[in-house]
C-alpha cells in the first residue's frame, strides 16, 4: 500500500514527478490544486480573488482529507498545503511525504513562463521571483522539513524515488 505525498515550493516538479511515478508504479496520481479547482468549478486564481486564501486553504485541507480512504495514490500537493490546518502532520500519519527541494534559482526560471496562473506570484516581475521564493522557503521550510524524505537538487531522480518507495514496499 502506497500513499505518497509530494511537497515543495511551486515549480519544484511535484506534478511532473507524480505523473512519472504513476506510470512506473501503476498507481493513480492526482494534483491537489486541480482537484480543488474541479470541486469549486473555478480556478485557484478565481478562488483567491473571490474568496481569499483562507477559504482556499480550508477547501484544500478538506480535499486532502478525502485521501484517507484511498488505498494507493501519488498526490502532488500545492506549495502551501503542508503549512495549514495541520496538514503536514496528517500527511505523515497517512502516508509517505517527500519534499522535492529544488534550488530557488531553478524554481524562478521555471516559474517565469507560468506565473500568470499562480496567484501568489502573478503580479511579480521576473527579477522579484528569487527574493520572493527565498522568503517563502524561509517561512515554509519548518513545515517541509517534517517530511519523511527530502530530495535535494542532485537527488531528484527516478532512482531516488524508487529507492524511497522500495523501503516502504
Amino acid at each position: 500500500m502506497k500513499k505518497i505525498f509530494l511537497i515543495g515550493l511551486m515549480g519544484s516538479g511535484k506534478t511532473y514527478w507524480a505523473e512519472k511515478l504513476k506510470r512506473k508504479l501503476k498507481v493513480a496520481a492526482y494534483d491537489l490544486d486541480n482537484l480543488v479547482e474541479i470541486m469549486e468549478e473555478r480556478t485557484i486564481e478565481e478562488i483567491f480573488t473571490e474568496e481569499g486564501e483562507e477559504y482556499f486553504r480550508t477547501e484544500e485541507a478538506r480535499m486532502l482529507r478525502l485521501f484517507k480512504e484511498k488505498k494507493e495514490f501519488i498526490l502532488a500537493c500545492g506549495g502551501g498545503t503542508p503549512c495549514f490546518h495541520d496538514n503536514m502532520t496528517w500527511m505523515n500519519k497517512t502516508g509517505i511525504t517527500i519534499w522535492i527541494n529544488e534550488p530557488v534559482s531553478v524554481l524562478a526560471e521555471r516559474l517565469k513562463t507560468t506565473k500568470e496562473h499562480r496567484p501568489l506570484i502573478s503580479s511579480l516581475h521576473d527579477d522579484e521571483l528569487v527574493p520572493f521564493l527565498e522568503k517563502m522557503l524561509t517561512q515554509r521550510e519548518v513545515f517541509y522539513a517534517k517530511a519523511a524524505y527530502q530530495l535535494g537538487k542532485e537527488e531528484i531522480t527516478e532512482q531516488s524515488f524508487t529507492k524511497i518507495l522500495k523501503e516502504h514496499a
